[in-house]
């Protein structure tokens, strides 16, 4: 059975967008970086397991996951290529990076000490990626602290530094000046972990703003997440030839009338001065449809476009299809393409002051993922 509301996600798309990423980063005038490609959060909505495979087939170098238990779903789908695993683990469960041959991220010296100890017990030398703050003040090593964290990082033998990263708190605002800082202090950074006994055998920064942005910061790897989904990180554009990958559909469940003064939706927040017409879309708050769409977003219907009136409630939401002749059962496109209309999910997030990676992460679990 499948409900009404399907995602249907194109793993050609996302296997071309990352052929497209690779031809633009090898255009560059140092070494042609590897791709990481970034699958957490069950692949921006995606489907991790599948679209990890398809990544993997289409040439990633690497595949990167928010946690340990994101690693090891890749690995059960099958996906045999390099896992990073980008999040704090002092607190974690360890077992699972070495029964499926995950590699950890080192961001601080309280997850440096577990996993040396961890690494001990099993008897093995764990490759790892080192992980700087450049001023991002999240995870990481702080960069102007090195002299004191690094000595017990580089005296762990059981730990063996494959790479060294930062991550960008700005990338996506061209006239905010902490990128440049932010760049400056990792290559100060990198220069400097050599005498302090870690060396330094590759690097990488450049998430998918990053990477359009400066050819600087793709050094041995770059580190794309949303425009392997087609999407590029707003307010920046690209000329790439980058295909959305996911679109979300549903069909009308019932038509009805409203009479001048009547609203719908919890709260009867907005009454009508006339004769309107709306149409039921089984898709709601429940389903990653956000409250903020009522009075501000639209689907598409019949190839017009039909706003969101009332409230977005669990189940279900109103469109108003005054003036289109629509039934039960006609397709609503809540993302993607419908005659000549479209709906993309940087309008959406855009019409209610939000990001497009919190709409794509946030399309439920009980949306039935078709892949194409």
């Amino acid at each position: 059975m499948i409900r009404p509301t399907v995602a249907r996600v194109s793993l050609q798309a996302i296997s071309s967008n990352l052929q497209a990423i690779k031809r633009f980063v090898e255009t560059g005038a140092g070494s042609r970086p590897g791709i990481i490609a970034v699958v957490k959060a069950n692949a921006y909505g995606h489907g991790a397991a599948q679209v990890g495979l398809a990544l993997e087939g289409a040439g990633a170098a690497m595949l990167a996951c928010a946690d340990i238990e994101e690693g090891i779903v890749l690995r059960d789908a099958g996906v045999k290529a390099p896992i990073l695993v980008f999040g704090a683990l002092s607190v974690s469960d360890l077992e699972g990076i070495f029964t499926h041959r995950l590699t950890p991220t080192i961001s601080t010296p309280s997850a440096a000490r577990a996993l040396q100890n961890a690494a001990a017990k099993h008897g093995t030398r764990l490759p790892c990626h080192l992980k700087i703050d450049t001023g991002m003040n999240r995870l990481g090593f702080r960069h102007d602290n090195l002299a004191g964290t690094m000595p017990e990082v580089a005296a762990s033998r059981n730990l063996e530094i494959d790479a060294v990263y930062t991550h960008f708190a700005t990338a996506d605002n061209p006239e905010h000046p902490a990128f440049g800082q932010q760049r400056e202090r990792f290559d100060a950074a990198v220069a400097a972990l050599p005498s302090l006994g870690v060396q330094v055998r590759a690097r990488h920064a450049a998430n998918s703003a990053a990477l359009w942005r400066d050819e600087r910061v793709w050094f041995d790897y770059v580190r794309p997440g949303l425009l392997l989904y087609g999407i590029v990180p707003p307010p920046l554009h690209a000329t790439l030839a980058l295909r959305p990958a996911l679109s979300l559909t549903s069909r009308i469940v019932a038509v009805k009338g409203l009479r001048p003064g009547e609203a719908t939706g919890y709260g009867l927040k907005t009454p009508i001065d006339h004769p309107a017409s709306i149409a039921i879309v089984p898709a709601g708050y429940a389903d990653g449809l956000d409250l903020r769409l009522a009075g501000r977003g639209a689907m598409l219907v019949r190839g017009r476009r039909a706003p969101i009136v009332g409230s977005v409630c669990m189940d279900v939401s109103m469109i108003d299809v005054t003036g289109i002749d629509v039934s039960p059962g006609d397709e609503v496109v809540i993302i993607g393409d419908q005659g000549e209309e479209s709906m993309g999910v940087r309008e959406m997030a855009a019409a209610i002051g939000t990001i497009p990676y919190e709409l794509l992460c946030r399309v439920g679990s009980r949306i039935q993922r078709v892949y194409e």
